[in-house]
Order: C-alpha cells, then structure tokens, then sequence
C-alpha cells in the first residue's frame, strides 16, 4: 500500500509544529502527489486560524507549490458547530480555499448552547466511562448527516473521536454525497467491527495522518495495519498506489462560485 498524498496536515497557523512549506517538502520526499494544509477552523477557541490570517496562509501555499512542484491545497478542518450542520466556513470564504475538512473538536464556539453535548457531553462520558444514552448518539450522528447534507464536504474528519454516533449512518450519508471518510493515522477512532460495518456501505476513504509535526506527515502506519487487518479492500480507498480523489468541493466552486 503506497500512499499518494495526505490531506490532514497542521502547521503554526493552529497549533502544528511544522511549517507549510516544511510539511510539502516532507510530502515531496515521500514521492507524493499531493497535500493538504488544514489547520482548525475560525471557531476553535485555543487552535483556530484567524481570518486576517488568511491572505499569509494562501501565500504560503503557493509559495510551498512553486518551490516544491506539488499541489498544495489550502484547506481547513471546519469544526462542526452543531446539530444544524453549521460550519466555520461562509460562503464567502470558499474563494479563498480549496480543500474542505470538518470534524467534532471540544474546544469551539458552538452554534448553540445545547450543541455543547456534542464535544464536552461526550468527552466528559468518556472520561467517566459513562455509556452514552441513545439520544446523544443520534444528535451527534445527525449534526454529522446535516453537516454533510448543508455543505460541500470533502472529507469528514476522525469520526468518533471524542464523540459518539453511528459511524454507519455516517458513512451511508458520505457514499450519498460524495464526501470522503477519513480513516486516520493519528489514532484508531472505530473498532474493527465498527470499520467493517462503514465500509460494507460502499463509502470511499482516504488515508490521512492528522500530522502535527513535520515527522508525521504522510504516517499512515496505524491505519494500514487496521485495514489490512480488518480486510477493507483497498479499490475503496482513493488516495493510495498512484489514485488521488475527486474532491466535491471543488466541483461545486466550478458551478456555483
């Protein structure tokens, strides 16, 4: 299994150690295609970029682009702010990128008070080793579903990470859409069974390391040992052994933007 890109990196403009252009140039050593910057969105209290960040970053892009001879995509991983499917990005921010992430993240502004179940109930009943109720499971899988209905999608971030939902529903919704479901390299977020059960609904994947250091960047051993061992086939799989995805964000810049 060789992989073709990552997009699920971080830099300084969150709270990533390595530079964009150091994170491309360790793409570049990898023989990748390309890469993703996607640092946190605008309403990540402690790690978010900052909108008078933006015209640095997408300078920073390119020059990694021109310097490296990869697409370097400027992304962000939009953190889905509620139940309404709300996220970072405005309409009038899709000019300014190309690459759209989103995830459930603790530390944001929600978009509602009552969204706070969404990271804080979870975390707090992980902690506590409490079993989540069904009703929490089916907010958290409908702010996913409403998330990816609502908006653009490229990739849907380390689900089940700090949350609880049904990956299967999840997933169904993705395969709908056109959206991706990342299967991470930072930490395993489902079960092999559960793994199994998204990908027997046809969803397309990619691999991505969620790298916040430059020595990460493209890592995607943890995962790989997961799916061979959970037998996931790997024609489902969009960014490995010389593939790269189409992206329906920017399909849907093409028509609308």
């Amino acid at each position: 299994m060789e992989l073709t890109a990552d997009y699920h990196t971080h830099t300084p403009y969150s709270h990533g150690k390595g530079t964009v252009l150091e994170n491309a140039m360790r793409a570049k050593e990898l023989g990748f295609k390309e890469i993703g910057i996607t640092d946190h969105g605008f309403s990540h209290i402690v790690f978010g970029v900052r909108r008078k960040q933006i015209p640095s970053l997408i300078r920073d892009c390119k020059e990694a682009e021109e310097k490296t001879g990869l697409r370097v995509y400027t992304g962000m991983e939009n953190n889905i702010r509620g139940i309404s499917g709300k996220c970072d990005f405005t309409e009038e921010d899709y000019q300014n990128f190309d690459l759209f992430l989103a995830g459930i993240h603790v530390y944001i502004h929600y978009d509602k008070f009552a969204d706070w179940k969404l990271g804080w109930g979870s975390t707090i009943r992980g902690k506590l080793r409490i079993k989540p109720s069904k009703s929490l499971i089916k907010y958290t899988t409908q702010a996913y579903i409403n998330t990816i209905k609502k908006n653009p999608v490229d990739i849907i971030t380390h689900v089940g990470f700090r949350c609880f939902c049904d990956p299967v529903e999840v997933a169904k919704c993705c395969r709908d859409y056109g959206t991706y479901l990342e299967i991470s390299a930072k930490k395993k977020h489902l079960t092999d069974e559960e793994l199994d059960k998204v990908a027997a609904t046809g969803v397309r994947f990619l691999i991505d390391s969620d790298a916040h250091s430059v020595s990460r960047v493209g890592d995607h051993a943890l995962a790989e040992e997961q799916i061979m061992r959970v037998g996931i086939p790997l024609e489902q799989i969009d960014n490995i052994d010389g593939r790269l995805p189409k992206f329906r964000f920017g399909e849907y810049k093409k028509k609308h933007c």
